[in-house]
C-alpha cells in the first residue's frame, strides 16, 4: 500500500512539472499578444488623431513619403528640400517648414523604412539615401533649382546629392552636420557610446512589436511624433543607417569642393549642456566638432558659419530661427545667381 501511494505521488509530481510549463508558456504568449494588440491599435490611434501630411510616390517598388508646402508669396523656385539626421522623420522639420513656406517652396520628407516611407531593399548609406532622394523629387514632378538642408547624418545626404546632381543644387544649408572625419576626430570613447546605443536600439527593436517602449514611455508624449516614429520599422532603419555610417563618411569625403555654390553652416553651441557625453569627454568633444564646422564652411567659397547660442544638436527645434534665416540667406543668392 505505501509503495504504492509513493508511486502515485511521483507520478503527479512529474505530471505537475509540464503543467507549470504550460501555464507559464501560455501567459508569456497572452502577455505577447496583449501587448500587439496594444501596440497596433495605440499607434493606430496616433496616426488617426495624426494622418500623414503630403503623399506616397512609388520610387521603383516601393514608395516614399514626401510633404511640400507652396510659398505663399507665389515664388516657387527654388525649392527648399529638408533632410533630417539619423533615424529622423519628417517632424524634426516642423518647426521650421511653415515659416520657410512663407518665402519658398519648401519639402521634408522620410528616408526608406523612417515615418511613412516603406522599406528599401537598397543599403543604407548616404549614396544610396542621395540616389533614392533624387528618384523621388524626380518622380513627384520637383525639379531644380534646389536648396538642400542636412541636419546630422542628412548633412552626408546632401553632399553627395549635390555631387550625383550638381546641375540641379543652388545652394546648401549644414545644420550642425556630421564630417566625415568625425569617427577619426571624436574622443574614441564615443564609439564605444554609439556601440551601446545600437544594443539598446537593437533591444527596443525585439521588444517594438509587444508595445513595451510605447508602454514605457519611451516613445515620448508628442503624438505626431510617435505616429510617424514608435514602429519596429522606424528602429530598424535607424539601427541600420548607423551600421553604415563609416560607409557614409567614406563615400562624402570623395565628394570634394562645392565651388561657390552659396553655403551656410549652423553649429551647436559648444556651452550647452550634454548630457549623453562623459563630462571629461564634453570639452575635448566640442574643440573638435567646431573645428571640423569651421571645416565645412570652406567647401565653399560663398558660406557662412554661425554658431547657434543656447542650441543643442537639433538647432531646428532649439533655434528655428536661425535654421530659417540661413535658408532665405541661402534662398535670396540662389535666386540672384541661379546655377548654370
Amino acid at each position: 500500500m505505501s509503495n504504492t501511494s509513493n508511486s502515485a505521488t511521483q507520478s503527479n509530481g512529474r505530471a505537475l512539472v509540464p503543467s507549470i510549463v504550460v501555464i507559464m508558456v501560455s501567459g508569456v504568449l497572452l502577455l505577447a499578444i496583449a501587448g500587439s494588440i496594444y501596440q497596433s491599435t495605440d499607434s493606430a490611434r496616433d496616426r488617426r488623431a495624426h494622418p500623414m501630411p503630403g503623399q506616397l510616390i512609388d520610387v521603383g517598388g516601393y514608395k516614399m513619403h514626401i510633404d511640400c508646402m507652396d510659398s505663399s508669396t507665389g515664388k516657387q523656385a527654388p525649392t527648399v528640400i529638408l533632410d533630417a539626421g539619423l533615424g529622423d522623420t519628417y517632424t524634426s522639420w516642423r518647426k521650421v517648414q511653415p515659416q520657410i513656406a512663407q518665402f519658398a517652396r519648401v519639402c521634408s520628407y522620410d528616408r526608406a523604412g523612417l515615418g511613412y516611407s516603406d522599406s528599401s531593399p537598397r543599403p543604407r548609406t548616404s549614396r544610396d539615401f542621395a540616389e533614392e532622394l533624387h528618384t523621388l523629387l524626380h518622380n513627384a514632378g520637383i525639379h531644380g533649382p534646389l536648396i538642400l538642408v542636412g541636419h546630422s547624418l542628412g548633412g552626408y545626404n546632401v553632399r553627395l546629392y549635390a555631387s550625383l546632381y550638381r546641375s540641379e543644387v543652388a545652394g546648401m544649408v549644414l545644420v550642425d552636420s556630421s564630417h566625415p572625419e568625425q569617427q577619426k576626430r571624436l574622443p574614441p570613447t564615443l564609439n564605444d557610446i554609439d556601440a551601446g546605443w545600437i544594443r539598446e536600439q537593437e533591444f527596443l527593436e525585439f521588444v517594438m512589436p509587444f508595445g513595451i517602449p510605447r508602454l514605457l514611455g519611451f516613445c515620448g508624449s508628442d503624438a505626431e511624433v510617435r505616429a510617424a516614429e514608435c514602429n519596429f520599422r522606424n528602429v530598424h532603419e535607424s539601427i541600420a543607417e548607423l551600421k553604415a555610417i563609416s560607409q557614409s563618411a567614406a563615400q562624402t569625403a570623395t565628394t570634394g569642393s562645392l565651388g561657390d555654390m552659396p553655403l551656410a553652416v549652423l553649429s551647436s553651441d559648444p556651452n550647452t549642456p550634454q548630457p549623453d557625453i562623459p563630462e571629461d569627454l564634453v570639452e575635448p568633444t566640442n574643440d573638435a566638432w567646431q573645428q571640423m564646422q569651421d571645416e565645412l564652411g570652406q567647401l565653399s567659397n560663398h558660406s557662412s558659419h554661425v554658431i547657434a547660442k543656447n542650441s543643442g544638436h537639433y538647432i531646428q527645434l532649439d533655434r528655428p530661427d536661425l535654421v530659417i534665416e540661413a535658408v532665405r540667406n541661402v534662398v535670396d543668392h540662389a535666386r540672384q545667381s541661379p546655377p548654370e
